[in-house]
């Protein structure tokens, strides 16, 4: 049984090297794994999970790269295939901390990640997967939308169905049909996180509290509602935690939320009560903030508990 199965997004993150420069006048990248279902398996690889992605690439060197990424940090490539005729998809993004991060997706025609079919999915393993997560990015297009369903149906509502509602209006063909989407999607998972403008798409409303309701009151186990400076949400029909954000010079937000997904998986599986949960993952996120890249800086148990540990006494 794989620990964590994720489904959807990735590419090849290229990002400069030179901090708080235009993409104008850089002169240096490097080359990483990215997408955002892509590093989550990573960020839960790095917490010794078993871990494997459900997605397709490019036939092209860049899809070669990500097989050999994946096998790097020990994320289970078997679900990774090529589509012929579609470029493996390329991002951008200029670093200007703390704050200002644009991000540039390069996914014409189409991400091969978005011809994720139906029948090709091994349902048995999505079943059976410890915690199966998902994105609201892989509902945007055909056949990628019906997979996700189809593999919902499979897991019927098993618990740890997570859906990170990752709203990205520049990868809709249309941003109006997301929000009846998610609403249908929440039917189908027993987790759900977002920040507020993404709890917004899905329930209507970016108060903390009145989305996490909402969420609670689809059906779900489990609201997780990030709310930036303020700290982190977590809402179940029991208890509602709400921790402070961590302190770090941030050098690059954009693979946070992926080490806080990571995170999140990984203290879901062991049970850990809702405040240790949200700690953690809150603390692997802000470890992330403060490093280059994204799959490469996703931090180890030890790391974010030495990060806690130091919380504690100072």
């Amino acid at each position: 049984m794989t620990e964590v199965l994720t489904i959807g997004r990735i590419g090849v993150d290229v990002y400069p090297l030179q901090v708080g420069v235009s993409l104008r006048e850089v002169e240096t990248f490097g080359k990483y794994l990215g997408g955002s279902p892509a590093n989550v398996a990573v960020a839960a690889a790095r917490h010794g999970r078993s871990a494997a992605v459900i997605t397709r690439t490019g036939a092209d060197p860049f899809g070669e790269f990500l097989h050999d990424a994946l096998a790097s940090y020990r994320v289970d490539d078997r679900y990774v295939t090529a589509v012929e005729g579609l470029p493996t998809p390329v991002t951008f993004c200029e670093i200007r901390p703390p704050e200002d991060f644009p991000i540039f997706f390069y996914r014409y025609p189409k991400a091969p990640d978005l011809e994720i079919r139906p029948e090709e999915l091994d349902l048995p393993a999505v079943a059976g997967a410890g915690l199966f997560w998902a994105t609201v990015t892989g509902l945007s297009q055909e056949p990628s939308r019906s997979a996700h369903f189809a593999a919902w149906r499979a897991r019927g509502r098993r618990p740890l169905t997570v859906l990170d509602l990752d709203y990205r209006p520049m990868l809709w063909p249309d941003p109006a049909d997301a929000p009846a989407l998610v609403r249908r999607a929440l039917e189908h998972v027993t987790v759900a996180v977002g920040n507020l403008d993404e709890v917004e798409v899905a329930t209507g409303t970016r108060e903390p509290y009145d989305a996490g309701k909402a969420l609670l009151d689809a059906g779900l186990d489990l609201a997780v509602v990030k709310q930036g400076s303020n700290g982190v949400l977590g809402m179940t029909r029991d208890e509602t935690v709400t921790v402070p954000p961590q302190q770090v010079e941030v050098v690059n937000g954009l693979g946070a939320g992926d080490a806080f997904g990571g995170a999140l998986c990984h203290a879901l599986l062991a049970g850990w009560p809702l405040e240790r949960t949200l700690r953690f993952a809150n603390a692997a996120g802000a470890i992330v903030a403060g490093r280059l890249a994204c799959a490469p800086a996703m931090p180890t148990t030890e790391e974010v508990e030495a990060m806690l540990a130091g919380d504690a006494h100072a």
